[in-house]
């Protein structure tokens, strides 16, 4: 990585903690990505991006504000990039990864709070994720107990927090209520970078996200061969980079890969030996560094061929139609979009059941890893309804609750291996 020291410091970095931050992760990169045997060419582009994530992509934005563009920080997949594109913003996910600043968290939220969520206070008190410095506005949303209560301290420690809120069921008043939120949020967009959303430039808007979660999708439908020509970790990182990347250089580098994927397909190369036992991930999402369950479950001989998570499928699948002549048209068809996810905040959420169960099919999997976070109640408590209804099907489940340290990683490997020997 060049040398952004002077970047850094004009964001307002505490540069010391930051330099052994990246430090700290670049080891850890190292030691879990560019380990792996027989990995495809195209990761190295990940490779790539993941060394400047804090460098090169921060200056992109940089140079996108001098231009006059808005930059949008996010935490979710409910927050639609399209509506972020039609103002030419540029929309960004915003560090809550790892453990980090938790004692200064500590002293705004109970310490059994979920990691993701005293991670994003973490980074920012710690003065060390350069996306939420650079941001103009960032955009929470009321999702579980944890995020909506704990907004109300963020909004002091960031300054620009906008929150919106979202249904907790699937009906047509949850609708209504996402369409309002949907409406706000533009309006919102069309203040503070003082252009007007069109139907030209929502279009645009949402071909660009369109075509970056097409690709995606091909990516996964790659991953029903067997042998896989992709490791679960490296399309873990492909989904994570999803939400930093420049769109369209992300989708472009995204289908190259793909067709590097389908001649390794058409060779019977893959990243695992054919038979390897199959497991989809489902859950809790993983943000970067997040990498440990993976990690473990591919270094214990067996290959991870799903997510069915924020950073997976849950995120990536379903396209916005584009057919409309009015701004109105096509907000109505972002919010169809959108209110597709399965989240685990909805009640009921039959459809999550029903979509693990079509894709444990569809990518031929052995068995589900359910992963929740400590303390993070809707993935927790559904993942007991998970586990009795994949179980009556006659699909295998492990459940893991962890957190984002190491302390419990033995443990955690001692029971994915025991779940991989009775599934094989």
């Amino acid at each position: 990585m060049s040398d952004y020291h002077e970047m850094w410091a004009s964001l307002g970095l505490d540069l010391k903690t930051h330099d052994a931050v990246l430090e700290i992760v670049g080891k850890g990169y190292q030691d879990v990505f560019l380990s792996q045997k027989n990995r495809p060419e195209g990761m190295k582009y990940f490779d790539f991006v993941m060394s400047e994530v804090h460098g090169l992509r921060i200056k992109e934005i940089m140079d996108a504000k001098a231009e006059g563009r808005k930059v949008i920080g996010t935490f979710c997949v409910f927050v639609p990039e399209e509506l972020v594109l039609a103002v030419n913003g540029v929309c960004v996910g915003l560090c809550a990864g790892a453990e980090l600043g938790f004692e200064e968290a500590e002293k705004y939220l109970p310490r059994n709070t979920c990691s993701l969520i005293k991670s994003a206070f973490g980074f920012k008190l710690a003065k060390v994720c350069p996306y939420i410095e650079s941001s103009d506005l960032i955009v929470g949303e009321n999702t579980c107990d944890g995020k909506k209560k704990a907004y109300e301290s963020y909004k002091d420690i960031v300054g620009n927090l906008y929150v919106m809120d979202l249904p907790q069921m699937k009906s047509e008043a949850g609708k209504a209520l996402l369409k309002a939120e949907y409406v706000k949020f533009a309006q919102k967009l069309e203040e503070i970078s003082g252009k007007k959303i069109t139907v030209e430039s929502l279009k645009k808007g949402i071909e660009i996200v369109n075509n970056k979660r097409a690709a995606m999708s091909r990516l996964a439908k790659l991953r029903f061969a067997d042998p896989t020509p992709i490791s679960g970790l490296d399309a873990l990182l492909a989904n994570q980079v999803y939400f930093y990347d420049n769109p369209e250089r992300f989708t472009a580098s995204v289908n190259a890969i793909c067709d590097e994927l389908e001649k390794r397909i058409q060779d019977n190369i893959g990243v695992a030996p054919k038979g390897s036992p199959r497991i989809l991930i489902s859950g809790c999402p993983m943000a970067v560094p997040n990498w440990k369950i993976p990690f473990i479950i591919e270094n214990s001989n067996a290959i991870i061929v799903g997510e069915e998570m924020c950073t997976g499928e849950r995120g990536t699948r379903n396209l916005v139609k584009d057919q409309a002549s009015s701004v109105e048209e096509l907000i109505n068809n972002i919010v169809d979009r959108y209110f597709e996810i399965d989240c685990a905040i909805f009640t009921p959420n039959q459809n999550r059941l029903e979509h693990i169960k079509q894709m444990v099919k569809e990518y031929k999997a052995d068995g589900v890893l359910h992963y929740g976070l400590q303390f993070c109640q809707p993935y927790q408590m559904e993942s007991k309804v998970v586990e009795k209804e994949l179980e009556k099907a006659g699909i295998p489940v492990l459940l893991i609750e962890t957190d984002y340290s190491q302390e419990d990683a033995g443990q955690i490997k001692t029971r994915v291996e025991a779940f991989i020997e009775r599934i094989s």
